[in-house]
């Protein structure tokens, strides 16, 4: 991969025809996408799914913890939800169509350093259809900070009854450290959190550009996005084989851990 790829400032759709897009997607080897309403693909439906599956799932992890004793087993099978979660994106990352793939997104550091002199102002706005040079490198951040905060809870305790089923292949002091780490580890998915709002209220309101309603339909308008950007599908049989590969690494993690037992997943 070419970390170094450089973005190169445009008028998107200035001086090209529908006709002109068309070809030019069907050039790149992928054709012609339905533009309703004057808009194209960017965002596959399962990386839209992942997305606010993901942030719902980080609530819904932060609110079990907190609710006392008895949301605990469900902190504990939200965690094992998550690590189908993140096999998914990481699986997805390297075969869902473009803007999913890490190869779109994660860029050197002089691409990273245009791009932000572009959004101070001190230097010409980079455009980009995907995520940008900063978002990506706000993705990759927050998949490594909630895979450490799984695997944390894989061997944590509450010194109470629950534990998690990898707790018995460690002492009782590493495993107080490493729920230490768990705990402390949030907070900083709080802090990632608070950037991430941050970035999109930057953008609503200095840039004028809304980019929450593309995470939910997957349409940006045609002006902003070259037909050669758009993606045709969002390659749905692709992703059920890629979610069935999750599913079996999610029950590969637990079944190696000695307390985990086909009853550890019941729901009474």
């Amino acid at each position: 991969m070419n970390t170094e790829t450089e973005f190169v400032p445009t008028r998107a759709g200035a001086g090209r025809s529908a006709s002109d897009d068309a070809v030019s997607l069907e050039a790149a080897g992928e054709p012609a996408t339905a533009t309703p309403r004057g808009r194209r693909l960017v965002w596959d439906l399962p990386l839209r799914l992942f997305h606010w599956l993901f942030a719902g799932s980080i609530l819904a992890s932060w609110a079990t913890a907190e609710a006392g004793f008895s949301w605990m087993k469900w902190h504990i099978r939200l965690g094992y939800w998550m690590i189908g979660l993140l096999s998914f994106r990481v699986l997805w990352g390297f075969v869902g169509p473009r803007h999913a793939r890490f190869s779109s997104f994660l860029k050197g550091p002089r691409s990273i350093w245009r791009y932000a002199r572009g959004l101070s102002g001190a230097d010409e706005d980079v455009h980009t259809v995907g995520h940008n040079p900063l978002g990506g490198v706000m993705v990759i951040i927050m998949l490594l900070l909630v895979s450490f905060q799984v695997a944390t809870g894989l061997f944590a305790t509450d010194d109470i009854a629950w534990t998690g089923p990898y707790y018995p292949t460690v002492s009782n002091g590493t495993a107080d450290y490493i729920t230490h780490l768990h705990h402390l580890n949030f907070n900083l998915i709080w802090a990632a959190i608070a950037l991430h709002v941050g970035a999109i209220l930057f953008y609503a309101l200095v840039k004028r550009q809304n980019l929450v309603p593309a995470m939910i339909t997957g349409y940006r308008p045609a002006a902003s996005v070259p037909a050669n950007e758009a993606i045709a599908s969002s390659a749905l049989w692709r992703a059920f084989v890629v979610l069935i590969v999750s599913a079996f690494i999610v029950y590969a993690v637990l079944s190696g851990a000695p307390k985990f037992t086909a009853s550890s997943l019941s729901f009474d």
